[in-house]
């Protein structure tokens, strides 16, 4: 019957979609060509993951997990002859233990449906990113997804109690338990976390919730200097006697993209300070956060400071660390999700920037990122006609200048398909697919 047949044959018709189908569909977030692959196939329960798993290993025939297709390195990317594997009908919460603290559920919830429907028990799960409305836990589990919390929760590895997988050969393995403490032998979650379903495919997960904050406070600060923002998160982390939960940073050069017109962001402070800050602590008060912002402009940490008085406020705030799509407005660009240490950040960003020019010629550089877990997101905006020549070059630039100082090539967007490059000039290779 052929692989659309047969995979219908084992799941059922209406589970498995045809290539004209996906022609619907975009190959990623960001991509404009659609997806191609021999078919989809979106499985309702871990029992037929296994059979089509299995049928695929017994006929040599490519699997491509996918998730909410939110992913930045074309890890979804698949071909003509593949196999889709959908974990979007795995949408199921299962259970919400309020005294466990845990939720069972299954890989394909969004994790903004898992927030809204933890929030009704006076929970949360700590995990925020921009991808929130269409990035699945599974999908989160399998990059090891980061953030805007990481500083304080930790990454996805540290938020997973349990999984449960499958193999390539169709074998179900699980490690389901709602326990913080559990030494009984090897820890299997930590083999699939992180491993963008090259070892088997996510289809479970116990996740560790957390009691929801009395209090959120929120605001957005500037600074003159690189130095003023370490010692500002410094500062911070110590007056707020561990409730920092966010502190996000921007270089001037996003900061305007996202606060002048087409983008809807309004600048709340002036567009003239070269570095600014967003600040977020669950669980401090208001009076401990207000002197804890009072303390760092006496100690001219900061220049000014604006804070957050309503939720409306606060969403606002945040709208202009997420307002990713203004990246789009200067021809295509070339990302990087990058690690190294705070010591290091300042001279290697100068270094970037200077080189550029001379490089490739025109082109826009934006800075932000994660300056509490050392992440920082280079952008830099080509045009079209330029981008496959300019891409290597930038590539070669960043990469090996992170190589020097032992950095990382992925913070926490993963490898897929867009970073082998990268690894080699890291010290380390990976096969394609």
């Amino acid at each position: 019957m052929g692989i659309l047949g047969d995979l219908r044959s084992l799941i059922g018709e209406d589970l498995v979609l045809d290539p004209e189908s996906l022609g619907t569909r975009a190959a990623g977030i960001g991509r404009p060509e659609k997806m191609v692959a021999a078919a989809m196939a979106r499985p309702k329960t871990t029992e037929q993951v296994s059979a089509i798993l299995r049928w695929c290993n017994s006929n040599g025939v490519k699997v491509v997990p996918y998730g909410g297709n939110s992913g930045l390195v074309r890890g979804t990317l698949s071909r003509a002859d593949d196999v889709v594997l959908s974990l979007e009908l795995m949408n199921r919460i299962e259970n919400i233990d309020g005294a466990q603290r845990s939720a069972l559920v299954q890989a394909g919830v969004v994790l903004q449906h898992l927030n809204d429907a933890v929030s009704e028990h006076g929970l949360i799960f700590p995990l925020d990113l921009g991808g929130r409305g269409s990035a699945t836990v599974g999908g989160n589990a399998s990059t090891n997804a980061g953030g805007n919390r990481v500083i304080r929760f930790g990454m996805m590895r540290d938020m997973t109690l349990g999984v449960e997988a499958v193999l390539a050969d169709g074998t179900i393995v699980s490690s389901l338990r709602p326990f913080i403490k559990n030494n009984t032998g090897y820890d299997l979650k930590h083999l699939f976390i992180g491993s963008e379903g090259t070892l088997g495919v996510i289809t479970r997960l116990m996740l560790r919730l957390r009691e929801r904050p009395a209090e959120s406070n929120v605001a957005f600060v500037a600074s003159d200097s690189f130095a003023g923002m370490v010692g500002m998160l410094r500062h911070m982390d110590r007056a707020l006697g561990g409730t920092l939960s966010a502190f996000e940073v921007m270089w001037n050069s996003f900061y305007r993209l996202v606060t002048s017109p087409p983008a809807i962001g309004r600048p709340p402070l002036s567009q003239d300070y070269p570095f600014y800050m967003l600040i977020e602590a669950l669980g401090a008060g208001t009076d401990q956060f207000n002197a804890a912002l009072e303390g760092a402009l006496g100690l001219e940490l900061i220049n000014d400071a604006v804070i957050a008085q309503s939720q409306t406020e606060c969403t606002g705030l945040w709208s202009l660390r997420d307002d990713m799509s203004q990246l789009n407005r200067h021809g295509v660009h070339i990302t990087f999700d990058i690690s190294l240490p705070a010591a290091d950040m300042e001279r290697y960003t100068q270094e970037v920037a200077q080189e550029l020019p001379d490089l490739i010629g025109d082109h826009q550089l934006y800075i932000f990122g994660h300056l509490g877990d050392g992440n920082l997101h280079v952008v830099v905006g080509v045009s079209l006609g330029v981008y496959p020549e300019a891409k290597a070059k930038v590539e070669q630039l960043v990469y090996g200048k992170l190589k020097a100082i032992g950095g990382s090539v992925s913070a926490e967007h993963g490898i897929g398909l867009d970073k082998n490059r990268g690894f080699p000039l890291a010290g380390a290779k990976r096969k394609s697919h």
